[in-house]
């Protein structure tokens, strides 16, 4: 896949180091960029395979947590800071408890979510697999979805009793059950060729 080119935002982007408020004021609904070590770093536009993918877990997610009652999902560009001295993120989607909606400000989630969902591009593998890994690890997100439409291959970690991501399921098919989301499962294959919604519900049960 050929580079995908940055879009650059409406304004022009701060000189030299800022902090997160800063970075807040700055950033627009129109701009998707992350702050990282007092710098802002801009997101790329994404693929249609990147694209389909999102769009079929974020309804799902977001059908099944409204239907349960269990908290709110959103997603990039939404902000989410896991930390005081860890970067700003802009999750792909993100669930947030119900007993955890305090941490949500006007502009950004202050605090971890639950449960983060990055899609994987080439452009982004470093950053997802290295470097939100560990932040998102360090910051106390429950779980962290890494799906890579190229590969055609998921992986799904839980945060272990002792701070550290254990790896509950990998591959291209098969199920997958949450461990932070009571009740939900998906099968992995469904990723790669989405079904109508309609019919994941019925899956689980849902809806006759």
């Amino acid at each position: 896949m050929a580079q995908q080119t940055l879009i650059p935002p409406a304004r022009p982007l701060p000189g030299g180091k800022i902090s997160y408020e800063q970075f807040l004021e700055w950033l627009d609904e129109d701009t998707w960029a992350e702050w990282v070590d007092g710098e802002v770093e801009l997101m790329s536009p994404v693929s249609l395979e990147h694209d389909r993918v999102y769009g079929f877990l974020f309804a799902v997610l977001r059908i099944f947590v409204s239907a349960q009652g269990l908290g709110t999902v959103h997603s990039e560009p939404f902000q989410m800071k896991t930390g005081r001295d860890l970067p700003g993120r802009s999750p792909d989607i993100l669930f947030l408890s119900r007993q955890n909606q305090h941490r949500l400000k006007p502009a950004y989630l202050d605090g971890p979510a639950d449960l983060v969902v990055e899609i994987v591009s080439p452009d982004s593998e470093e950053r997802d697999r290295v470097h939100k890994f560990a932040e998102y690890e360090r910051g106390g997100v429950r779980e962290y979805w890494l799906v890579d439409p190229q590969k055609r291959e998921a992986e799904f970690y839980v945060l272990g009793e002792d701070g550290r991501y254990v790896l509950l399921a990998k591959g291209s098919s098969g199920e997958f059950h949450s461990r932070v989301l009571e009740g939900f499962w998906l099968r992995i294959e469904w990723l790669w060729n989405p079904p109508p919604e309609i019919e994941v519900l019925k899956e689980w049960g849902l809806v006759p």
